[in-house]
């Protein structure tokens, strides 16, 4: 696998500082062959596997482009579901505080107060705008989002939001903005409609294709356990009194349920701190540093609030609730078994979760073993 580090792409000295700051040295093959075009203005074709840094491939020459003292919008990022534009809006919020490139995002999504939407553009001015292109054109409508000064547009997941249901207003967002801006299509999979759509739209563009897979750190071992939902608080505590880790992440999917579950370890006296979004820097550092120093041995998080974490030794990362897609699985195991080290990832399911499981074997062509416990050991389900 070619190895390339973010200082050899022509990238500034903040965003490669940021970036290792958030345990990323070295960029990934979508990264390495999308970033040094993009920095030169190409309109770009990108397809890569989920999960294969894609993110990144067009955050990091936005950054590089942005014109921070101004306090126009300058990059669209168009994404197909909720989910998907708060992960990109936190992945920009988090470079930004970790490179100290002070770039505004501001996440525009349906089904929420317009009123508050424009209230965010109008006192937060961002930079870069994050959304769905319902939203997003309906805002360019009313006027109080401004296109004229927008360089760069992004279409992630571009096979959704260019098939027949979305083509319209992606095509709409892009003629509000100058012929001269640059236009970038990221998805999974590209097709021959995805590439005529380009050749309408694009000035000769680029076509990138990342053929490596994406693959698993053969040092972690991957578990699972299976119980009813109400029972996987004692399924956890049973396991940290069995393994005793030094240190272990425990995941949950949902960012409210961070504090709830953090409080009902530390009930059962089990030595437990949660983390929240970048944003929440004082208590974040507090438990990170407890986590380092050995004070507690168990962070709580969602998958949000632990992006950008670098921590040695974590021997166990427990997914308290099963990851939601093979990108997340990947990332937490990836918490563990770090500089040639051995870690283990567990998964405390229900049984309509074991199809996911199946996904993610496939996905990574990994064994994720079912196991029981009895008398105080693991043991092989029966």
């Amino acid at each position: 696998m070619t190895k390339v580090l973010f200082n050899e792409l022509g990238i500034n000295g903040e965003i490669t500082e940021g970036l290792k700051k958030e345990g990323i040295e070295y960029a990934a093959e979508i990264q390495y062959k999308a970033i040094p075009e993009a920095l030169l203005g190409k309109d770009i074709v990108g397809e890569s596997e989920t999960g294969s840094g894609k993110t990144l491939a067009y955050i990091v020459p936005i950054f590089q482009k942005i014109d921070f003292e101004s306090k126009d919008v300058q990059a669209y990022i168009l994404a197909p579901t909720h989910e998907l534009v708060i992960q990109i809006h936190n992945v920009i919020k988090d470079l930004a505080c970790n490179s100290d490139i002070p770039v505004r995002s501001a996440a525009i999504i349906g089904n929420v107060n317009i009123k508050r939407q424009v209230e965010i553009l109008k006192n937060e001015k961002p930079h870069i705008v994050v959304g769905s292109t319902g939203r997003i054109l309906q805002l360019i409508k009313m006027k109080k989002l401004k296109s004229h000064n927008v360089k760069i547009i992004v279409v992630d997941e571009a096979d959704k939001l260019l098939d027949k249901n979305n083509i319209n207003d992606v095509k709409a967002i892009i003629k509000t903005t100058l012929k001269e801006r640059q236009l970038m299509f990221f998805s999974a999979t590209i097709d021959d409609r995805t590439l005529d759509i380009a050749r309408d739209l694009m000035k000769d563009y680029k076509f990138i294709k990342a053929e490596q897979k994406t693959s698993m750190n053969e040092n972690i071992k991957h578990m699972c356990f299976m119980c009813e939902r109400r029972d996987k608080i004692l399924i956890l505590r049973k396991l940290v009194h069995i393994l005793n880790p030094k240190r272990a992440i425990v995941f949950v999917n949902k960012p409210d349920e961070i504090e709830i579950l953090t409080e009902k370890l530390k009930y059962h006296e089990l030595r437990a701190e949660a983390i929240y979004g970048a944003e929440d820097k004082k208590d974040r550092k507090r438990a990170l540093e407890s986590f380092k120093l050995g004070k507690i041995n168990l962070l709580v998080a969602s998958d949000i609030a632990a992006r950008g974490l670098d921590i040695e030794d974590v021997d166990y990362v427990f997914s308290y609730d099963i990851p939601e897609d093979a990108d997340n699985y990947l990332h937490r195991a990836g918490r563990t078994a770090r500089a040639g080290k051995e870690g283990t990832s567990i998964c405390i399911i229900t049984n309509k979760e074991q199809k996911l499981l199946k996904q993610y074997e496939k996905a990574f062509n990994i064994k994720i073993n079912l196991k029981d416990m009895y008398k105080g050991k693991i043991i092989e389900h029966r």
